[in-house]
């Protein structure tokens, strides 16, 4: 297919459906190609992702569309979040008749323009024609993160709202200064344009240790995450809170995404009988940042 017969253009929210459809199409066949199974029922994925997926939409730093001129169909999408100085591609899909010919290029560079950003970074498939794709756009391999699923169990403290020695509240709005401070300091950008939705949409607890933020958890039955921590070690105490409010929610099962660089939490849930869910996912970045030992990002896995 020659490119005269395709146009690009900016998204609008009336593609967040069709754009999900596609990317499912996308997902499904990488997932046949890898000799995988793929057992998601689309409309309940979409029921669990739609809020997320418009949040997306609404925030995007670049989101560009794909059209067959020929039919008028979306056959590839891309898209990316910009938080302060880090500019992350949250999404790049093709329609599997279109791939392979070079729309995928033009789709990166359109959302994820070289030379944007202090930090570009891109949570990846292991689908080796995009990861090809991700290296030519300046980004490498920094490690892999795994979905660690587990039946969550109660919390084991006695009563809430303790976790250990920290002590727990839920997260409000007028927390936002300290949750992007905690971030800031693990990560080194905060993502102001996310916590409201975070804490509309998710069960969110900020920990103290004395008085002193020192961390924070979301959990949600549609995908956890971030969960943060200034001490490594304090990520176990806030994922047994974490896990006991997956429980409290009536969750079937409690899924992080976990850097594997992260043995604090991977030793943790694997000790609490978790396992680690095929297919992996890279974190690929154009430099080095962050502190991925403490940080659990969001799930799933869209962003940072």
């Amino acid at each position: 297919m020659t490119r005269k017969e395709i146009t690009l253009r900016r998204g609008r929210i009336e593609d967040a459906r069709p754009a999900f459809d596609l990317s499912i199409a996308a997902m499904s066949d990488l997932f046949a190609r890898q000799g995988a199974d793929w057992t998601l029922d689309p409309e309940a994925f979409w029921t669990s992702l739609e809020p997320i997926l418009t949040h997306l939409a609404t925030t995007a730093a670049e989101w560009w569309i794909a059209i067959d001129d020929a039919d008028g169909s979306m056959v590839g999408y891309s898209r990316s979040v910009e938080r302060g100085g880090l500019i992350e591609l949250s999404e790049l899909f093709v329609r599997p008749d279109h791939q392979s010919a070079g729309l995928g290029r033009e789709l990166i560079e359109k959302a994820f323009p070289a030379g944007r950003g202090d930090v570009r970074a891109v949570v990846a498939t292991t689908d080796v024609r995009a990861l090809a794709r991700y290296y030519r756009a300046g980004t490498v391999v920094r490690f892999p993160i795994a979905s660690m699923t587990g039946a969550p169990r109660p919390q084991p403290q006695p009563t809430e709202p303790d976790a250990g020695e920290l002590q727990v509240a839920p997260a409000t709005p007028d927390n936002i200064a300290e949750l992007a401070a905690i971030e800031e300091a693990v990560i080194g950008y905060p993502r102001y344009a996310d916590y409201h939705w975070l804490i509309e949409h998710r069960d969110g607890h900020l920990y103290r240790r004395a008085g002193r933020p020192v961390g924070f958890a979301f959990v949600s039955r549609n995908g956890s995450g971030p969960i943060v921590a200034l001490d490594a070690a304090d990520q176990v105490p806030i994922l047994l809170h974490a896990e006991g409010r997956a429980h409290a929610l009536g969750m079937d099962e409690f899924s992080v995404e976990v850097p594997m660089p992260n043995e604090v939490a991977m030793r943790h849930l694997l000790g609490r009988g978790f396992r680690i869910e095929p297919p992996l996912t890279m974190l690929m970045s154009s430099v080095p940042f962050g502190q991925f030992d403490r940080f659990i990002p969001f799930g799933p896995a869209v962003v940072l």
